[in-house]
């Protein structure tokens, strides 16, 4: 197979990893993607690039920051498909940061099903939304360090 054959188009890259082409687009802006270009300025991804990409994709839906993503896929090689070696690492820089993820998301879980197995139904005298009953100023929200206003009248 020649190598023209193994380059491909951004829209074959977009159907083959699942992304868009406009998301393609933005990673190169970013700096996580650095496709060919041809004699006439046309895009060409090297079919190693669509593991780039489906790494860009699962990292970025677990929460983790593009910014992140570019710093650790620095260390990856750009002339090839990292090894199993360098996925590991590079995944275990963000092992951390999802586990919190996880626990910040299973507490905000057990607020939400306190709250709804209350039955209460004010959002005025609600201990676990708003604790100490108070009108927050315009601009913040009651149970995120707002609520320190004047106390609501019911």
């Amino acid at each position: 197979m020649s190598n023209a054959h193994q380059l491909l188009t951004v829209g074959e890259a977009a159907h083959r990893s699942g992304a868009t082409v406009a998301a393609l687009h933005h990673y190169e802006d970013l700096g996580l993607l650095s496709p060919q270009r041809t004699a006439g300025n046309q895009r060409r991804y090297p079919r190693h690039l669509l593991r780039r990409i489906a790494l860009i994709r699962m990292a970025s839906s677990v929460g983790i920051p593009l910014a992140d993503i570019r710093e650790a896929m620095r260390t990856l090689p750009e002339d090839r498909a990292p090894n199993r070696t360098e996925w590991e690492h590079l995944t275990g820089l963000w092992r951390d940061a999802i586990e919190e993820r996880i626990q910040t998301l299973q507490q905000m879980r057990s607020q939400f099903i306190e709250c709804i197995g209350c039955g209460c139904l004010s959002m005025s005298r609600c201990t676990i939304v708003n604790p100490g009953d108070e009108l927050a100023p315009p601009g913040t929200h009651l149970g995120r360090g707002g609520g320190r206003g004047r106390r609501r009248e019911d």
